[in-house]
């Protein structure tokens, strides 16, 4: 959905070579600070990033789903801060961590363990919902910023042409297995949320996704490293 604009040049078409199957589980992303930062919301941090307090966030590598998820709420706000990319969210959340780089979007899974020991504070999350995970840390739009909504999907593809009965099938068993108590309990335990959709939706997300990042990507000037 977002390697669609941020590389001009696939060798693949992400509509119509793949068959959809399914989105298994979502996980959100995190707006979150280092403790020292003086901010216990995300319209505190907002002010004191138009305050010029703070000019500079982490993320997790150029073009993820963390940076994409920053830069509309960046656009969206109009503010003056600048993306700083970390080899993966392991270094960028252990950048904020260590008070670097103070302020960060970060995948849930990286961030939730540190978050849990108070190592970090988290603001919100992009997720339309609260994450079981953190149950107590509101979702941006309860924050007070509405349509900013955005998570990062887990989806299985089949090579486009599988039969329909094979995409059936695979769909029933993969929706069995995520309903398994265990399989549940292991992915909410690493900040994922199973969902399972169908076939038809699951394709409908892909086409109405690719131009909402393609417009992220091409205001935000985002090219890949």
């Amino acid at each position: 959905m977002i390697n669609a604009t941020l590389y001009p040049k696939l060798p693949y078409d992400p509509i119509k070579d793949f068959d959809p199957i399914t989105i298994a589980a979502t996980t959100p992303n995190v707006v979150m600070v280092n403790p020292s930062v003086p901010a216990n919301t995300v319209a505190e941090l907002v002010a004191l990033i138009r305050a010029g307090k703070y000019t500079n966030y982490a993320m997790g590598g150029t073009g993820t789903p963390s940076h994409l998820s920053a830069e509309l709420f960046r656009l969206a706000l109009k503010l003056d801060l600048v993306a700083i990319p970390f080899n993966g969210g392991g270094p960028a959340v252990a950048s904020v961590i260590g008070g670097h780089t103070p302020v960060s979007f970060s995948a849930l899974a990286p961030a939730a363990a540190p978050i849990k020991e108070g190592l970090l504070r988290a603001l919100a999350v992009t997720s339309a919902a609260r994450s079981r995970v953190l149950p107590d840390v509101p979702t941006l739009s309860e924050a007070g910023f509405p349509n900013l909504e955005n998570d990062t999907p887990q989806g299985i593809l089949a090579p486009a042409g599988t039969p329909r009965p094979i995409i059936d099938l695979l769909y029933r068993e993969i929706a069995r297995i995520m309903a398994a108590p265990a399989v549940r309990a292991r992915m909410l335990a690493i900040g994922f949320e199973p969902v399972v959709t169908t076939p038809e939706d699951f394709a409908a997300r892909i086409r109405s996704e690719i131009p909402r990042w393609g417009k992220i990507i091409r205001e935000a000037n985002i090219r890949p490293e």
